[in-house]
């Protein structure tokens, strides 16, 4: 094969993986935070569970339960660690341990703050004290130093921009102290943690996030974590006479698994894999390109579901961050054939509504896709861009389209 080829290919790694996850839950069951007020009926769905029709408790413990089950889905063999509702002190034992356990490898840092205030402009986040009768800030400079690098940061809450912004400025300070400490001991200053770190947040810096009773509280964590259901659930809702006799509770029993594409939800999961691939291929530069999408397992699954919650929580008006910046991608073509898809599927579930796995009439996405690349390869001018399809043509790698593919695209590759 090819090395051009290959190293654009779907599923090459690099030497990073994420292999530890910590799990930081700040709901407060039953409490509202001071500073949000809520509009009645609200969204109420954490994780998909409604935390109302269970004790606070309970509550909280299926929920930290249920976030960690849906990460395992994308990533199983991480070591994955709860921190409910936890303290400064929980917090930074959580981190520690888990940074120390790590090495040199990735450790993930998910931030659920829903029943805390927004964050603070000086850079901190809301746990509690011990007995649960106040807010207690955790400074996010402290917070670095806990996790090290390299690192990656999920940030659920309200105004969660100001945490970007901090970010950079206290790893700005962290950098100047380093230089300065290294002339003063003639050692080399250490690497920048902002280089090393991702970071993902729900909203911009005065963005609140969405209450619309339809869609769990945690859109932004469900975007990310179980991006089929929260797309299904949200097309329904925008297009709500497109298929008559359609129910939001259809939407939600699916027939199949995420990993079988036999079955519609596995093929559901295979096209969005291929759209948000061709997607990132299209929009981003090529190292970063690699380093998001090919470097790290679950770091490529958080992207392409980062990119699926710009394009809902815009309509919410709420504009998600991440740093890397990535462009705007919430008005791409793919988008249109991902709609189409989801359509397709949706018409079926009305012929259909017990959910039926046995039998269901597969998607045309990818046969269409082949043919327009191989409109690309017959009719392409000699001075041409890469075919916009590429991505999604390695994603089937199977049977003759895809050795005439292989053959046609490598000679392209070695002329360009």
């Amino acid at each position: 094969m090819c090395q051009a080829m290959k190293k654009d290919m779907p599923g090459h790694l690099g030497q990073m993986k994420t292999v530890s996850v910590a799990l930081v839950l700040c709901l407060n069951v039953g409490v509202d935070p001071p500073d949000v007020v809520k509009i009645s009926p609200c969204a109420r769905m954490e994780c998909w569970i409604d935390p109302h029709t269970l004790s606070p408790q309970r509550a909280l413990e299926s929920i930290g339960l249920n976030l960690q089950k849906q990460y395992e889905r994308w990533q199983p063999r991480a070591r994955y660690k709860q921190s409910l509702d936890p303290t400064v002190e929980e917090v930074k034992k959580l981190c520690t341990s888990l940074r120390r356990n790590a090495k040199e490898e990735r450790v993930l840092f998910h931030y659920i703050g829903h029943g805390v205030p927004k964050p603070t402009t000086n850079g901190e986040i809301w746990v509690f004290n011990k007995s649960y009768t106040q807010y207690i800030p955790l400074s996010l400079y402290d917070l670095q130093i806990w996790m090290g690098s390299p690192s990656i940061y999920v940030f659920d809450c309200s105004n969660a921009g100001i945490i970007i912004d901090l970010f950079r400025a206290f790893t700005a300070q962290r950098e100047q102290e380093s230089a300065a400490s290294a002339q003063l001991t003639s050692e080399q200053s250490a690497p920048s943690s902002i280089k090393n770190s991702i970071l993902l947040a729900a909203c911009g810096n005065t963005e609140h996030l969405p209450m619309n009773p339809d869609l769990p509280a945690d859109l932004f964590t469900s975007c990310l974590t179980t991006p089929i259901k929260v797309a299904l659930r949200w097309y329904v809702l925008q297009n709500r006479g497109l298929v008559p006799g359609l129910t939001l509770d259809m939407v939600d029993k699916i027939p199949g698994q995420i990993s079988d594409r036999r079955t519609m939800l596995g093929e559901l999961n295979w096209i969005f894999t291929a759209i948000t691939d061709t997607i990132a291929w299209n929009s981003l530069p090529r190292d970063l390109f690699q380093k998001l999408f090919r470097q790290d397992l679950l770091v490529a699954s958080l992207f392409r579901h980062f990119l699926l919650a710009e394009r809902i929580m815009r309509s919410y008006n709420c504009v998600p961050i991440s740093n890397p910046q990535l462009p705007p991608t919430h008005q791409h073509p793919m988008w249109q054939a991902w709609d189409l898809a989801l359509d397709l599927c949706l018409q079926q579930l009305t012929v259909k509504p017990s959910g039926d796995s046995v039998s269901f009439t597969h998607s045309p996405f990818f046969a269409e896709q082949l043919t327009a690349f191989k409109v690309w390869l017959d009719y392409g001018s000699q001075v041409r861009r890469p075919p916009e399809q590429l991505p999604i043509v390695l994603q089937v790698r199977a049977g003759f389209w895809f050795v005439v593919c292989h053959i046609s695209l490598c000679g392209w590759l070695a002329g360009a």
